[in-house]
């Protein structure tokens, strides 16, 4: 299946022991995600780091194994659909999870409640994942 991922799922990622982590990993999925949520990874790296207890390198090594498992995609391509995704999302810095999802007609996978406001797009959380696989 071919999913959009959003960043709250990408943190996950770097959990050591993560089930989520290996779901990212399943060779049965197709993972897509904006380009921007690596820029949020490296923001918010530092308490990535504190909160799953892991060193610079370990957690560029988490990042560079994720970039093997998820292809990234540059906001240039899908550019034409962010005014409907602006229109769609109830957290406007969803947008462009959104709107990848618009342009591929594909799920999102995120656990941001939020996001299930709205009837355009189909969110499934992790749980709904685990229970569609398994």
């Amino acid at each position: 299946m071919k999913f959009v991922v959003d960043t709250n799922i990408l943190f996950s990622y770097f959990k050591k022991d993560s089930f989520t982590k290996k779901l990212i990993q399943n060779p049965f999925s197709e993972l897509i995600s904006p380009s921007h949520a690596l820029l949020e990874l490296k923001k918010y790296s530092n308490l990535i780091m504190k909160k799953c207890n892991l060193s610079k390198n370990q957690f560029e090594n988490n990042l560079k194994s994720l970039k093997k498992v998820i292809k990234f995609i540059p906001q240039k391509d899908y550019s034409k659909f962010l005014k409907e995704a602006e229109i769609i999302s109830p957290d406007i810095k969803d947008k462009d999870f959104l709107v990848l999802c618009l342009k591929k007609e594909i799920i999102l996978w995120s656990n941001d409640k939020l996001l299930k406001n709205q009837n355009k797009i189909k969110i499934l959380t992790t749980e709904e994942i685990i229970d569609l696989f398994f």
